[in-house]
């Protein structure tokens, strides 16, 4: 999972800086600002890109980064990596917190050290110690996804969410707008959440019991890669590919192979560019003492088959290196 040329992917307990860093809030001796990037996890398309841009906007600013992240996307594989890069004394961290809760403390910990964090992609369940917070319209992501499912089967029926985890900000937001916007339409049955654990195997499985138990299932809305990936899985193991509608999130290039292949039928993509870029200028203000703004929404862009090669298809998909 090797995609940044400044990155060095290491196992989470052992992560450390390519580079010294400054420390506190100011300037290094040389007057350049040292950033970090802690991703959600390391290897995936979403914060590859978003690493990609933070770089080139760092550079832009006459900073320095250095991105690492967990092998997982998880608060206990995160905390150690975040604790690594903390003591190594940078004058501020953009991140992707991995739990809303259990990322509250560690993330509070550098702010106690007079450390500048700006929230990317994901938040906390109190955001107020970070300096911005830079994320997606999760809601209304999850909202274009029914739309996307309406598209595809209009004549309406059951309809089911894979996600993740409980307790991640943007995927649970993402299930909440799907579900609001189903609760709307009455030709729609909504079956819930279930979540796969980030393993596409679990989504898999996920999607063959609940094509057993509703065989008449319509739309499948996949909240993230892994979710996507395996219930095309459990899709193609049911044989109801021609039945199935599945709308995943984020457009990585296994996403794109998927949509190509006519697995995946629609995507909602993220401005992980976007938010990587934004982050380090809000970083960089809340360091020289300026304005920053607290919350910033990013949009998204419908992906199908059909747009896919257009400019603004092309626009759209994430990088898998810089």
């Amino acid at each position: 999972m090797t995609r940044f040329k400044t990155v060095v992917a290491m196992a989470a307990a052992s992560a450390l800086f390519l580079t010294a860093c400054g420390s506190g809030s100011g300037s290094s001796a040389d007057g350049s600002y040292k950033l970090a990037f802690v991703q959600g996890v390391t290897g995936d398309a979403f914060y590859i890109t978003m690493g990609c841009a933070v770089q080139e906007e760092a550079k832009k600013q006459g900073a320095t980064v250095d991105i690492q992240g967990p092998q997982k996307f998880d608060p206990t594989l995160q905390t150690p990596v975040l604790q690594s890069v903390i003591s190594s004394r940078p004058n501020a961290i953009l991140i992707a917190p991995t739990d809303v809760s259990a990322m509250q403390r560690p993330i509070e910990q550098a702010t106690q050290q007079d450390i500048k964090v700006v929230l990317v992609d994901t938040t906390l369940e109190d955001p107020s110690i970070a300096a911005s917070a830079i994320a997606s319209d999760n809601l209304g992501g999850g909202e274009a996804a029914f739309k996307a499912i309406q598209q595809l089967a209009p004549q309406g029926g059951k309809v089911l969410v894979v996600s993740v985890q409980p307790g991640i900000s943007t995927t649970d937001a993402r299930a909440k707008g799907f579900q609001d916007a189903v609760a709307k339409d009455p030709k729609y049955t909504d079956l819930g959440v279930q979540y796969s654990q980030n393993e596409p195997q679990k989504a898999a499985q996920i999607v063959t019991a609940a094509l057993q138990k509703d065989p008449d299932i319509v739309g499948i809305f996949a909240a993230n890669l892994f979710s996507a990936e395996g219930s095309a899985t459990g899709v193609r193991q049911a044989n109801k590919q021609d039945q199935v509608k599945i709308v995943g999130f984020d457009a990585g290039p296994d996403q794109v192979k998927a949509l190509r292949d006519g697995t995946v039928q629609a995507l909602v993509a993220q401005q992980p560019g976007k938010i990587g870029q934004v982050g380090v200028q809000q970083a960089i203000a809340a360091l020289k003492g300026e304005k920053t703004e607290k919350d910033v929404q990013t949009g998204f862009t419908i992906v199908t088959k059909e747009n896919v090669d257009t400019p603004e298809g092309q626009e759209a998909l994430y990088k898998s290196s810089c």
